[in-house]
């Protein structure tokens, strides 16, 4: 019964991180830009966030979830100006494809921007409480154990996507050259201005 739940943890964290949005823009660009390593911890920001939510579905920490809920007006408000942020930071970098240019300190930076917009999407908490729902899930938080291995499988099919779709663009990073890359960023840098003007814009 426990394997079970962890099992679909592992589906639910990949199914969630899929879907291509502003952080998946985010990842593919700096895996491009800077490297798989970049990609992937700008992923794994992601990830550790879905953790974070997928805990309190899991263990049904209802008054987390409703303060969260209560104040997704000013999480999305933080969230769409960071993004707004992000995209012109984006939009106006200089391109390059060494990956020397990458350190603790830039990993460090893109696992917490990437941390701090899916904590602040309050779509993704929503997204876990009707999952967890729909897929009769709430019964975990009967059993510390069996959340415990849910949570787990959350996050490991969470990492997993974001260390296939960082793989999976390095292929193509060394057939970018600084021209392309120019594009890139500045492209990206649109669509990511674009969530955030969306996430300001919701009622």
């Amino acid at each position: 019964m426990e394997t079970s739940f962890f099992i679909k943890g592992i589906i639910l964290g990949f199914s969630i991180a899929a879907p291509v949005g502003p952080i998946g823009i985010l990842c593919v660009r700096k895996t491009l830009q800077f490297g798989r390593l970049s990609g992937f911890f700008s992923g794994l920001g992601a990830a550790f966030a879905d953790t974070v939510y997928g805990i309190i579905a899991a263990f049904g920490l209802t008054c987390l979830s409703n303060a969260l809920l209560d104040g997704q007006f000013w999480l999305r408000l933080l969230g769409g100006f960071f993004l707004i942020y992000l995209g012109s930071k984006t939009f106006l970098s200089k391109p390059t494809t060494t990956e020397n240019t990458v350190s603790q300190k830039s990993l460090a930076s893109d696992f917490v921007s990437t941390f701090f917009l899916t904590m602040t999407n309050p779509m993704t908490m929503l997204s876990f409480l009707a999952i967890f729902a729909g897929l009769g899930l709430s019964e975990a938080s009967e059993d510390y154990f069996a959340a415990g291995l849910l949570v787990l499988g959350v996050f490991l099919g969470s990492a997993l996507w974001w260390l296939i779709l960082s793989e999976g663009i390095t292929f193509f990073r060394k057939r970018i050259d600084q021209k392309i890359m120019r594009w890139i960023n500045h492209l990206a840098g649109v669509v990511i201005i674009a969530f955030g003007i969306a996430a300001l814009s919701m009622p």
